[in-house]
Parts: structure tokens; sequence; C-alpha cells
């Protein structure tokens, strides 16, 4: 089975003072406000998370979880946008545009996959927030493992110059884009309009703004030998769009059941020639902006051999 695209392996961060950040506000459609008590939604979130971690890993996914108790970092469930990981022993850390978000890197992580993986190198962008620019990680880029293309929405969440030097360094062409949404907002994350799995793309065309650019999109998707499985601006409303393939006992997507929901029998019928969904319940999670893409940190890391005692 090839895993370039589906890891077989995932980071997750479990929030124990879950809430909305007030700092992402204005440029993340996505956030809602809870109407309970902010006690209620942080338990709420927990319980979320830890079903979550459960379904995944009784579906045959290796999950690293790590605890953040902090009161700082009100977006630490999303640890997608502060490093990623590459074949060939390859990570990098990335630079943030909220301030309170830069809380969210933490060495234990990196130390654990320089301990049970093989890592070469990390490459670390994140002192460019000095200079005020931001790549948000696997939120910004919608990567293509196999075809080696960087999906990016222009953002203030995606800096054009950081977007050529990463991808200079880590093997990628970008192909950047504008996106906006049904009431012409701009769009913050790519990985909120479109997921690519192995053998299909999940993507809604009609948010990229500029027709050109469309076509060309399609055409590289379909180039891949992808299947395009084009979304409506409804179905990226519910987070259909934020998905990520994994390998566990076989091939799944993992997506929240509110985004499987949304999705129509034809769109599920072609996941299932290659991937059986794995839809997870985060309602409560759901209200920051983020879905169960942003969850998951994939590890596209070689395991260590264990050396036994």
């Amino acid at each position: 089975m090839n895993i370039l695209q589906a890891p077989r392996a995932v980071v997750m961060i479990r929030p124990h003072h879950f809430c909305s950040n007030p700092e992402t506000r204005d440029d993340n459609a996505f956030q809602t406000l809870s109407n309970r008590s902010a006690t209620a939604t942080s338990q709420a979130a927990l319980a979320e998370f830890d079903t979550a971690v459960g379904t995944l890993r009784d579906a045959g996914v290796t999950v690293h979880a790590f605890d953040d108790t902090g009161t700082q970092t009100p977006d630490s469930v999303f640890p997608n946008n502060w490093f990623s990981t590459h074949a060939g022993g390859h990570v990098a850390v990335y630079p943030m545009f909220a301030p309170n978000r830069r809380l969210e890197r933490r060495m234990d992580v990196i130390e654990l996959l320089k301990r049970d993986y093989r890592v070469q190198d990390v490459i670390d962008y994140s002192g460019l927030e000095q200079d005020g620019l931001a790549l948000e990680g696997t939120g910004a880029m919608v990567l293509d493992h196999i075809g080696r293309i960087a999906y990016t929405v222009q953002s203030n969440r995606a800096d054009p110059i950081l977007l050529e030097r990463f991808c200079t360094h880590f093997n990628f062409e970008p192909m950047a884009f504008q996106a906006r949404d049904a009431q012409g907002r701009d769009v913050y994350h790519t990985n909120v309009l479109m997921g690519i799995g192995t053998d299909y793309a999940l993507i809604c065309l009609d948010m990229i703004t500029d027709p050109n650019r469309r076509r060309q999109i399609a055409g590289r998707l379909e180039e891949s030998g992808r299947a395009v499985i084009d979304l409506t601006h409804d179905q990226i409303a519910n987070f259909a769009g934020n998905a990520i393939e994994l390998t566990g006992h076989h091939r799944l997507l993992a997506l929240s059941a509110r985004a499987l929901d949304a999705l129509h029998p034809e769109q599920i019928a072609i996941i299932e020639r290659s991937a059986q969904p794995l839809p997870l319940h985060v309602p409560t999670i759901e209200t920051a902006g983020g879905s169960v893409r942003c969850m998951l940190a994939g590890v596209h890391l070689s395991p260590r051999e264990r050396i036994s005692q």
C-alpha cells in the first residue's frame, strides 16, 4: 500500500482549556461563539478529543497525544499549523500569524519525533515572525506528497516569500491562488477548501477566484490521476474539505461527522474506492474554526527500529 500521502501516525494535542481564539476571529470566518459556559465548552472539547483519539487508535492509526494544560493557547488542539514532517527525515517548524499561536510550539513534540522516528534535520522558520511573516504549515499549504505540489491560498497566513523558501528546501512546486467564500470573504487557510488523498482530491473549485487558475488547479489534480470531488460552498462550510487521509488497518479518510453528513452519496462512493471514511464527532472543537484535518499533524517519517534489550 502506498502510504506517502496517508501517514500511519499523527500528533495530537489534548486541550484542557479549549476556547475560540479571539486573536484569530477577525480573519477566520469559520469561527463561531459557543453558547455554553467556558467550563462546559472546555469539558466538551476534551471529551470530543479523547473519543477521537480512541476511534483513530481502534482503526489502527498510531496517535502521539500530548497534553496542553496552559491557558494562553486556545488553538493548541490544531498542531498541524506549527510543524510538518516529510519523507526522508525532514521536519519544518513554522512562523504563526497570531501572537498567542506562537506559544503552541513545543520541543517535547520535536524530541519525540527524533526519538521514535528517523529525523535528519529540522528547518525552523519561526524566527521570521520577527519580520511579520507567517506560513502556517499544512493549514496554509495542502501538500501533494506524491506529485510534490504545495497548493496555497494567498493570505496573511501564507507569505509568498516563505512559501518559495519552503518549496525550495522541501522540493515542492508552489501553486498559489486567491480564494473567497460565498460571502466574498478571503479564505484564511487552504485546508478548509481542499484535501488531497492518494486517488482523489476534495476541493471547492468555485472558491478559486481566477477562472484560469481554477482550470489549472483542476487540471493538475486530474493529471496526477486523482478523481476530483468538487465540493459546494455549503459543504465547505460544514468542513467537508478539512479531511486527511491516513493509514491504519487499511486506508482511511479522517473527517468530522458533520463533514461526512454533508457529502453526497456519489462523492462518498468515489472516496470508498480507495479509502474508508472515518467520521469523528467534534462539533465543539469546530467552533474554533478548524476541524479534523487541523487536529491531526501527520507523521511522514520512517520509524526507528527498536533495539531489543
